[in-house]
């Protein structure tokens, strides 16, 4: 272990300093687990009472990267951040704002002389640090970011992302800071569609709730009761009629020339978020109704886009009334799954400087009702949600919230009573509006902005393609896919090592099968071997290996089409359609989201100062990698 003293000055020079919050006063670090980690270090007395200059930010200058007249020379601090006017771009391509910097003179003094520890090459003072820092993170019980990226509740990044230079962090509400049990939320969001058809004069009394039936990413086919797995190119994989999954044939048949195309909506309608279970599920159900004949007649002669419109329409009607929303209020406790982390990664932005607001489609009610619940049992000091965001807007209206202005109003007393206004203030708690009075109000606009939300079109792509903003999406379900992974990979390994025996039988059965064409028209083989071989070794050869082949692909269908069960038994990953291709899913995610994981709270686990890197986009005609980890 390194000498204590040592050891203090380098978290001194490792963490960069903190901002102290807009409102309230500073909230202490967690004692109980700190003395922890300084009791394992056996650090002395004199160690703890250093005082280290980088984390003193309570003078503007350290903060803007301005010159200040208030230090004396022996007292400035070590740091500065890049302001706006003087960022840059880096070698990635993004904006230096925010870097933390070593002011000019000390770093003259730290790497100017032949007494400095960083005098020489510096490949070799890099590896030497690396090193050093990787024994610091053990020793100080963090992990890095390549082993928490490594994990159910890592974050996934496709395009790079330097948090230090996003100004504001922006947050839907519904599945992204709140987070429902979905056989209770979605579950009851069906009971009430159900009633909704019953009271139509559909015949519903037999049918319950089944989650399973669908996953987020699937796509729906309005024009013929289909329920649809894609590629990432829109080529259709997996197809499900009603309640029933169709055999391959039949896939190829139905729609072995068309591809998915989400913007003809008339047909297709995509499965964006978790709120699109219950309405998938109703739907599918109601298909099979229809094909038995037991949709009464009095309701007019249907056809499945009728069907979709009508299973639409009742559930739209659940939402717009009101009654589940009440009943959610009444019982939180019943639909909403606690994270006790999440107030505390808000809370570590906060204090680095991020403003944060809160972005929701929901009313004013119930988004007071869900914070309260969620939050304020988690914050210190007293703090209410409230305290942790910039600015909060109800009633959004995503996606035209992002594309065109509605009016703003002012929420000016806790009954939600409402007051028009022309612009909006810090701390101030709106109702619609639209993002350009957001970038207005704030003097903020575009990349410096990263939005987190749960809905792929509404929340990502709206604010991606409309205004430029960066986007987190968020995804629950990759922690149980991200386990499923892991069970699965011997099977996986199984099966490659099966199709890789496959390929190598194939390729010379193809040979042999050449060399046999090129005899039958008197022309030689491909080698002098090849030419060699007589009539009947050449025959027996390829009876042989189509023998291999067959009884290869007896062991290789049925490993195929268990792929994914682990997560889902009807349409295996979400993330994948096939055994080597990406989803239709995980293409929206790739070109709308720069990173994605599975709940806010995964933010704890990284600083709020994160340089997210793209992996390796690997190239067919690459046949090396680069990655980290590789």
């Amino acid at each position: 272990m390194a000498d204590p003293v040592e050891l203090v000055r380098r978290i001194c020079l490792c963490f960069p300093p903190r901002l102290p919050p807009p409102q309230r006063s500073r909230v202490p670090p967690p004692q109980p687990r700190c003395l922890g980690v300084w009791a394992r270090l056996r650090l002395p007395s004199s160690a703890l009472s250093l005082r280290c200059r980088a984390l003193d930010a309570s003078k503007p200058s350290a903060v803007r990267g301005e010159p200040s007249e208030e230090y004396d020379d022996d007292e400035e601090p070590y740091f500065s951040v890049t302001s706006s006017r003087l960022s840059e771009v880096d070698y990635l391509g993004e904006s230096t704002k925010g870097d933390l910097n070593v002011r000019r003179r000390h770093l003259d003094a730290l790497g100017g002389n032949g007494k400095s520890t960083l005098h020489g090459p510096i490949e070799e003072i890099a590896w030497k640090e690396a090193r050093q820092a990787e024994t610091l993170l053990s020793d100080l019980g963090i992990a890095d970011p390549l082993t928490v990226r490594n994990s159910p509740r890592g974050i996934f990044c496709t395009r790079t992302l330097n948090l230090r230079s996003i100004s504001v962090i922006g947050y839907d509400m519904d599945y992204t800071l709140i987070h429902y049990n979905v056989m209770a939320w979605e579950g009851r969001a069906y009971d009430y569609g159900m009633a909704n058809l019953k009271s139509m004069g559909f015949l519903v009394d037999d049918l319950e709730f089944d989650p399973d039936l669908v996953i987020r990413g699937l796509i729906m086919d309005k024009v013929k009761g289909n329920l649809v797995k894609a590629d990432r190119f829109g080529y259709i994989k997996r197809v499900m009629h009603g309640t029933q999954m169709l055999p391959t044939r039949a896939v190829s048949e139905i729609y072995g020339r068309e591809l998915v195309d989400l913007r003809k909506e008339d047909t297709w309608e995509f499965l964006n978020t978790l709120f699109s279970v219950s309405e998938a599920v109703m739907f599918m159900q109601m298909v099979d109704k229809l094909d038995q004949g037991l949709v009464p007649a009095e309701l007019g002669p249907l056809d499945y886009k009728g069907l979709y419109n009508a299973v639409s329409k009742a559930l739209f009607r659940a939402h717009v009334e009101g009654q589940l929303k009440r009943e959610i209020m009444a019982e939180p406790e019943r639909f909403v799954e606690p994270d006790p982390e999440l107030p505390l990664a808000l809370l570590d932005q906060k204090e680095a400087g991020k403003r944060l607001l809160l972005i929701t489609n929901s009313d004013y009610h119930y988004t007071n009702k869900m914070m309260n619940h969620a939050f304020n049992r988690f914050l210190p000091n007293d703090m209410g949600w409230r305290d942790l965001f910039e600015m909060v807007i109800v009633s959004a209206r995503k996606p035209e919230f992002f594309q065109i202005s509605h009016p703003l109003y002012e929420v000016v007393t806790d009954d939600g009573l409402l007051r028009p206004c022309f612009k909006a203030n810090s701390g101030g708690l709106y109702s619609g509006g639209s993002a350009q009075m957001v970038e207005k109000s704030l003097d903020i606009h575009g990349d410096e902005i990263l939005y987190v939300g749960d809905h792929i079109f509404t929340d990502v792509s709206q604010s991606k393609v409309h205004l430029r903003w960066r986007t987190a999406l968020i995804c629950r379900e990759l922690e149980d896919e991200f386990d499923a992974l892991i069970k699965s990979h011997a099977q996986k390994e199984k099966l490659v090592t099966l199709i890789q025996q496959k390929e190598i039988v194939g390729d010379l059965f193809n040979q042999l099968r050449l060399a046999l064409q090129r005899r039958t028209n008197s022309r030689p083989a491909q080698t002098l071997a090849a030419t060699c071989m007589n009539d009947q070794e050449l025959t027996e050869s390829m009876q042989k290996l189509l023998i291999v082949m067959q009884r290869l692909d007896e062991k290789i269908v049925p490993l195929l089409e268990s792929d994914g069960e682990l997560f889902n038994k009807r349409w295996g990953w979400l993330s994948r359609a096939g055994l080597w291709d990406k989803s239709h899913l995980t293409r929206q995610i790739e070109k709308y989201a720069d990173i994605y994981t599975s709940r806010v709270s995964n933010f704890l686990h990284y600083t709020p100062f994160m340089y997210f890197r793209s992996q390796e986009q690997t190239l067919a005609h690459d046949v090396h990698s680069y990655s980290r980890d590789q």
